[in-house]
C-alpha cells in the first residue's frame, strides 16, 4: 500500500533531481543523463502514458512523451522552441506542500504548491498534481504531472 510518507518521499527526489540538474547546466551531457535518469526513476513513460503539462508552457502545453518532458526542464529540442530549462534558473530549493492527499491501492495523487527558491533567496509559488503509480518493484512513478502559476485576476480578459 502507497503511504504519504513515500509520496514525499517522491517529492523530495523530484526536487532534488530539478537541482542537480540545473547545477549541471555548462555541462550539457552530463545535464542531458542527469534528466534522462530523473524522468527514467520517477516518470512512469516506459509503462504506459504520462500526461505532463508543465508550467511555463504555453504554445506546447502538453507533453505526452520522453523527449517532450526532458525538453522542458533543459531545452535544446527543435521540436519545442519555447523551452529554456525550467531547471535552469538554477533553483535551490524546492519544496512541497500537500494540501490533500489521496492514497488508493495501486495509485495516489498529491494537490498542493511547491516553491522553488533562486540563488537570490526569491521563492516562486507553483501550484501542482501529481498522480503515483506503483510499477512492478513497488517504486513510485509520476504518470500525471499538472503544474501551473497560481490565478492571477488581473491577467484575466474578459
Amino acid at each position: 500500500m502507497i503511504s504519504t510518507k513515500d509520496i514525499e518521499l517522491v517529492q523530495s527526489k523530484w526536487g532534488e533531481n530539478l537541482i542537480k540538474i540545473g547545477s549541471l547546466k555548462k555541462d550539457r551531457e552530463s545535464c542531458e543523463k542527469a534528466t534522462e535518469d530523473m524522468l527514467n526513476e520517477l516518470y512512469a513513460f516506459d509503462l504506459g502514458e504520462v500526461l505532463f503539462k508543465p508550467t511555463k508552457a504555453a504554445k506546447i502545453q502538453f507533453r505526452l512523451n520522453f523527449e517532450a518532458a526532458k525538453s522542458y526542464f533543459i531545452a535544446g529540442n527543435d521540436n519545442y522552441k519555447e523551452d529554456t530549462g525550467f531547471a535552469f534558473q538554477p533553483w535551490i530549493q524546492v519544496k512541497f506542500e500537500n494540501v490533500s492527499v489521496i492514497v488508493n491501492e495501486e495509485s495516489a495523487i498529491a494537490m498542493g504548491n511547491y516553491f522553488f527558491t533562486d540563488p537570490n533567496g526569491i521563492k516562486v509559488k507553483i501550484e501542482y498534481t501529481f498522480l503515483y503509480i506503483q510499477d512492478s518493484k513497488g517504486n513510485l512513478r509520476i504518470t500525471l504531472h499538472h503544474s501551473s502559476f497560481p490565478f492571477n485576476d488581473e491577467a484575466c480578459v474578459n
